[in-house]
């Protein structure tokens, strides 16, 4: 059974960092591309980051372009995804997902997380 569970989230100030983690079990973590999602409320899910199997790519929104980072360890099954300069509108719950396909649609992943509210106070 494949589980991938997120930690991280939290409240922070406008300017604030966080870092969130995203730990799987039950897939061959290195066969896949992992990607970063955010959902705000009564918006629909949106692309945030991927990085290929083996670290050697990635791919952001231009929104988050410059502040976010992602980056996998293979050896610990984790993705993570430090967010830097956060700003109000990055409030949303945000999910690590897996994938073959270098994609940015949310059908086109395969396994999700459950989230993992990260909410920014002005």
């Amino acid at each position: 059974q494949v589980q991938l569970v997120e930690s991280g989230g939290g409240l922070v100030q406008a300017g604030g960092s966080l870092r969130l983690s995203c730990a799987s079990s039950g897939l061959t973590f290195s066969a896949y591309i992992m990607g970063w999602f955010r959902q705000a409320p009564g918006k629909e899910r949106e692309f945030v980051a991927r990085i290929s199997p083996y670290g050697g790519s990635y791919y952001y929104l231009d929104a988050v372009k410059d502040r976010f980072t992602i980056s996998r360890d293979n050896a610990k099954n984790t993705v993570h995804l430090q967010m830097n300069s956060l700003k109000p509108e990055d409030t949303a719950v945000y999910f690590c997902a897996a994938t073959w396909k270098a994609s940015m649609r949310p059908l086109e992943y395969d396994y999700w997380g459950q989230g993992t509210q990260v909410t920014v106070s002005s």
